[in-house]
């Protein structure tokens, strides 16, 4: 089940399917991917705990919300994650959010699918989208100002932790 497509990605649930539960494993288990994330960084040291991530993520999947795999249309490679989530504690700002394969940097995979996201969770009704990025993490600040996201400024406000947080409002239409 695709939940949205772009350009050259198909963003789907991630499944409990072999294929899957081992790109997950080999993605979150690396320390260059896992540094990043959460409030405390910890990458998986066992491909037992890939099936419960998946259950977990499928748990956070309601209305537009969800964490899904970013599959590479044309070679049916998982290059990674893209997200859209309420922020811990604050159920009515939500987080757009991207993590890859380091097999799959470089090729403009997130900034695609992160794009595709946010229209995603504006088409939905959301008024405005937040993304938080570790200071040091130049890669995903390059992908927030890609994006068009207005600079915020450093917080601790969602994760416990200093974070760069961004904020893009929904287009705004004009008729006439």
């Amino acid at each position: 089940m695709t939940v949205f497509s772009t350009e050259r990605l198909d963003v789907r649930p991630w499944t409990h399917d072999e294929a899957d539960l081992a790109r997950l494993y080999d993605t979150y288990s690396r320390w260059e991917v896992a540094r990043w994330l959460g409030s405390v960084p910890r990458p998986m040291t066992s491909p037992d705990e890939a099936p419960a991530v998946v259950d977990r993520w499928a748990a956070r999947a309601a209305g537009p919300y969800g964490v899904w795999a970013v599959e590479v249309r044309d070679t049916g490679v998982v290059a990674g994650t893209v997200l859209l989530v309420p922020l811990p504690d604050h159920p009515d700002e939500i987080e757009v959010g991207w993590h890859f394969h380091p097999d799959s940097w470089g090729n403009g995979y997130a900034t695609e699918a992160a794009r595709g996201a946010l229209a995603h969770g504006f088409a939905a009704g959301l008024k405005e989208i937040y993304a938080v990025v570790r200071p040091d993490n130049a890669p995903s600040i390059a992908v927030c100002r890609r994006l068009g996201m207005t600079e915020l400024g450093r917080t601790d406000r969602w994760y416990g932790v200093e974070l760069e947080a961004f904020r893009l409002s929904a287009p705004t239409s004009t008729t006439g």
